[in-house]
Formats: C-alpha cells, sequence, structure tokens
C-alpha cells in the first residue's frame, strides 16, 4: 500500500537505466507475437522447461529442494502420489499453484486469490495454508557464523488484512488508470506485498508466482517460456539487497523502491534478451546437427548430460541430440557414462 500512497512523487521520474531497459522488455513484448505464429514448436519446449525451472529455482531459493532430480521431474509431472519429505510436499504445492495461475482463471485479483494461492502451496503438508498471519513476524537475515539481524519489520498481523486489500484496490485503480508504466506497478505491487509479509511462510513463492501472472495479465508473457525463479536464484544475493535497500523508511513513506524496481526490470529485460537469443538460434541457418556438434565439442561440460544439450539449444528435439551423440560415439569423441536417467557423456582426452 505504502508505495501506491503517492505514486506521482514517487516514480514520476524514472532513472535512465530503468527507461533504457524498460526500452528493451517493450521491444521484446512486441516480438513476442511473431515468435508465437512462426515457432510455435519453439515456444511449446521452452514453456516446458522454463515450467520446471520456475518451480524448481523459486522453491530452491526459499531452501526447499528435492536432491534426486529424476524424481523431482516425477513429482512436477504429477506421477508421484506418496510425497516422502516435506520440500517434495512443499515442491508439489508451488507445482499447483504456479499451474493454477499459468491456466489464466485466476482473475479477479483479490485478497481471495492470495489466499487460494497459499492454500495449494501448502496444501500437500500438515502446514496450515490459506489464512493471513496470526502473529506479528520479522524477516531476518542469518550470517554465516550464525548471528541474526533484522532485515526489515512487516505489518503487524491485526493490521494485515486492511493492507493486503488496500495494496490490491490501489494497484488495480493505477493499472485501470494507465499513468505509469505496467511493469512498473506490477514490480511495486511485488514489493509491498513482501513488506506486508501476510503469511508465516510461504510469502516469497506467493509472491513470485503471482508476479509471473500480473505480468502476464498486463501481456508481458515472457515468464512462460524463460523463467524468471532462475534469474532470481542465479542473482539472489543482488535480488535481497535490492528489497532490503527499497524497504528502509516504507512505514514512514519515505522508501526508496528504485534500487527494487532496477533490479526487478533488468530480470525481465534479461529474460526478454534470452528469448529473442533462443528463438533466433532456432531460426539460424545452420544445421541443427551441426550445432549440437558444435555445442558439444566447444561448449558442454567436459561431463554432460542431455539435459544440459536441451538447456543450452531449446530448438533441438532430443531425436537429434540422440542421433548426434551416437554418432560421436562411434567416432570415439565421446563415451557414455552410467545407464538411465543418471547417464552421462564424457569427452574423450585427444
Amino acid at each position: 500500500m505504502r508505495s501506491f500512497a503517492d505514486l506521482d512523487r514517487l516514480i514520476a521520474q524514472v532513472p535512465g537505466p530503468v527507461v533504457t531497459a524498460l526500452g528493451t522488455v517493450d521491444v521484446g513484448r512486441g516480438s513476442e507475437a511473431l515468435y508465437r505464429d512462426q515457432l510455435p514448436g519453439l515456444l511449446r519446449q521452452l514453456a516446458d522447461r522454463a515450467r520446471v525451472a520456475s518451480i524448481t529455482a523459486s522453491s530452491a531459493i526459499e531452501g526447499v529442494v528435492v536432491p534426486d532430480n529424476a524424481r523431482a521431474d516425477r513429482i512436477l509431472a504429477g506421477k508421484v502420489t506418496q510425497l516422502r519429505t516435506r520440500s517434495e510436499q512443499e515442491l508439489a504445492g508451488y507445482r499447483d499453484a504456479q499451474d493454477y495461475l499459468f491456466q489464466g482463471s485466476w482473475r479477479p485479483l483479490n485478497s481471495g486469490l492470495l489466499l487460494h494461492l497459499h492454500k495449494m502451496l501448502f496444501a500437500h503438508t500438515a502446514a496450515p495454508g490459506g489464512r493471513f498471519k496470526t502473529e506479528d513476524n520479522l524477516v531476518v537475515d542469518r550470517s554465516s557464523s550464525g548471528e541474526v539481524t533484522v532485515g526489515f519489520r512487516p505489518v503487524r498481523a491485526s493490521d494485515t488484512p486492511f493492507y493486503v486489500s488496500e495494496l490490491i484496490d490501489r494497484y488495480l485503480r493505477e493499472m485501470s488508470a494507465q499513468r505509469h508504466h505496467p511493469v512498473l506497478l506490477v514490480g511495486l505491487f511485488a514489493l509491498d506485498l513482501l513488506v506486508i509479509h501476510p503469511f508465516e511462510d510461504g510469502n516469497g513463492r506467493v509472491t513470485r508466482a503471482l508476479t509471473n501472472a500480473l505480468l502476464m495479465d498486463a501481456g508481458y508473457t515472457v515468464s512462460r517460456y524463460v523463467s524468471l525463479e532462475q534469474l532470481i536464484a542465479e542473482t539472489a544475493d543482488t535480488y535481497y539487497q535490492a528489497l532490503l535497500d527499497s524497504t528502509h523508511g516504507w512505514h514512514e513513506d519515505r522508501a526508496d523502491p528504485w534500487p527494487w524496481l532496477s533490479y526487478f526490470v533488468n530480470v525481465l529485460a534479461t529474460a526478454y534478451r534470452t528469448f529473442a537469443q533462443r528463438a533466433a538460434s532456432d531460426r539460424s541457418d545452420g544445421s541443427k546437427q551441426d550445432r549440437v556438434r558444435e555445442y558439444v565439442l566447444n561448449h558442454a561440460p567436459a561431463v554432460f548430460r542431455m539435459a544440459d544439450v536441451r538447456t543450452a539449444l531449446p530448438g533441438v528435439s532430443d531425436p537429434t541430440i540422440r542421433v548426434v551423440l551416437d554418432r560421436l560415439r562411434r567416432e570415439g569423441i565421446i563415451h557414455p557414462e552410467g545407464l538411465g536417467r543418471s547417464a552421462a557423456w564424457r569427452r574423450s582426452s585427444r
């Protein structure tokens, strides 16, 4: 709510680097329809991989990790009925929440939606989900030595329903007014929701999942094809520092939103650049088999898996990758290690 209290004063003057990044975002948005028409197969592959990356990365940011990659893949595919650990349960919950949002039937944005997402997040656990916090909470930082410092103080539990409702109302009003860039408004919504910290647990995951949905609702759908959560996980220290820098003075209406907004817009711009690079790679004149060979010989780790090739070359099908790997094996350039899902390939020393 605080960030929307005097929006004209707060974000009327957009810093130059943010203007540049927003330009990249808007150009990328304008290209999405072209890619949907010309590269539907590539987009389906990118969407499948981004879904997995988003669920696992957003969960990992909060320490929710399933070490067995093959089992994690089965959980995300809905093929595991007995979830063994709390991490597996929460991974399945985030899967359900994100899939619900990506199906596009989540509107309208209201407090009930946030409670529903939180309930889905913890539906497979014994923890209570679907309710706002009942006790005041703190966001703390723990150093490697175990020292605990207070990062910021969220709003009081008793005030949470009001603050959430007021934030949503003001956000929707500003989006309808169309006086400010929608990406900045989505970023401010995420910032305020994280500062309100409406739940005892799961605040980051609910906010990140909802951010994707709000961006798509505003016409910025790149998160379907490039995982914003993965980009955040790869820059986690910067992510937390930007949030912290923009919370100072929030309760007194004197916080500076630009550290967070600059980070947020740059993550989105990076996603659009990545999307364009992958689309351009798929449309290149070179043979897809040549591209696989080039990657294996010159760019892949000394020991690599099929998944590494898929990630590097999203427009290339698994059968094409296997043809090239088999040919390189017969040439003695690579040799297999292991079997099944754990199988890997190692380049031979020459």
